[in-house]
């Protein structure tokens, strides 16, 4: 049946149109385009022809309602750097193979901004949430209370660890483990510890592998030597500073991210201090600036892409589930990359 006269450019066509066009409900209309078992094959081909023919594009919103997933994820990071980016990339190329919108928030490292987006997604009718913490983040009740009216949701790199729920983490550990033992064969002894807020996981993590590190080496714990604070390279750059006046000063300094040992590299500089021959330095994270900084400087990488990927596939797979599945955790491993900032066996 050829379709009556309408003007394309006067209004958008309607589940209406394509039911008035054939001559059919449109309750059979809206089974043919939900795939419904009860329409004829026949009938399911003719819908979606004239659709296509009327250009009609169904309101997602509306479908949801019915179909209960709206086939969109709510993604909550704390910023969008080199790391969570492409953290961010590897969830929406997995999203996207399954058919699925990601819809992106920044908590920009405030624990109430982070409510807020929570919120705000939520509102939305997203049909889960993968998160990674903010760093001023120490309460996840926002979060506890969502996981137990059944909001499927996905940590990751930045987990609250008494929290019921699936999480893709890194090694932090270990990776630690392989900068300061690093360090440590390259012939330092006094090696620094630049850290985060001393509520954030991944800090702690990551001091834990240093500490046990030196320990295993015979080495001494030295207190001045650990430092904690802001996230930020202006911390790091002060906290260097102030290092770099202790008698002896460190001839080693090991970043817990790359945006603090950026914040190190320039205090070193200011001060004169030649790298890696008076203070050897390695970050974490590995982003594509350390390779490119004078001297390059040596970072332990985290798989962030993957992360991204594991995280989303978790999240699907918890979705389309015919059964509840228990919360799993997932580690991936880090890899030591080494460069000119930490090169210098003093034997």
């Amino acid at each position: 049946m050829p379709p009556h006269s309408r003007s394309h450019s006067a209004r958008p066509a309607t589940i209406k149109d394509v039911a008035r066009e054939l001559g059919i409900s449109i309750s059979t209309v809206s089974r043919a385009m939900r795939d419904f078992p009860d329409v004829n094959p026949a009938t399911r081909q003719a819908v979606l022809q004239m659709a296509e023919q009327l250009d009609y594009q169904p309101n997602q919103v509306a479908l949801s309602l019915v179909t209960k997933h709206a086939h969109s994820i709510g993604v909550i990071v704390p910023n969008l750097d080199y790391f969570f980016a492409t953290a961010v990339r590897g969830i929406d190329e997995m999203a996207l193979e399954a058919g699925y919108t990601v819809l992106t928030c920044q908590s920009n490292e405030s624990y109430g901004r982070e409510i807020t987006n929570t919120q705000r997604l939520v509102n939305t009718r997203v049909d889960g949430l993968i998160v990674s913490l903010s760093s001023a983040t120490s309460n996840v009740d926002h979060f506890r209370r969502l996981l137990l009216r059944g909001l499927p949701m996905v940590f990751f790199d930045r987990v609250g660890t008494d929290l019921e729920a699936s999480k893709v983490v890194l090694d932090n550990k270990d990776g630690a483990v392989q900068a300061v033992g690093h360090l440590i064969e390259q012939g330092c002894r006094r090696i620094a510890f630049l850290g985060g807020p001393a509520s954030l996981f991944i800090s702690n993590q990551r001091q834990e592998g240093y500490l046990a590190t030196l320990r295993a080496h015979g080495l001494p714990i030295i207190e001045e030597l650990i430092t904690h604070g802001e996230f930020d390279r202006e911390h790091a750059y002060r906290a260097t500073l102030q290092l770099l006046d202790l008698q002896p000063r460190p001839d080693a300094i090991f970043a817990m991210s790359d945006r603090l040992a950026v914040g190190a590299l320039l205090a070193l500089r200011e001060r004169g201090v030649r790298v890696p021959e008076e203070v050897a330095l390695v970050g974490f994270n590995d982003e594509p600036v350390m390779s490119l900084l004078t001297p390059s400087v040596s970072s332990v990488a985290q798989p962030a892409f993957d992360m991204g990927k594991v995280a989303a596939q978790l999240f699907i797979e918890m979705l389309n589930s015919d059964q509840s599945l228990p919360p799993q955790t997932v580690v991936l491993k880090p890899t030591l990359v080494v460069r000119e900032s930490s090169l210098l066996r003093r034997g």
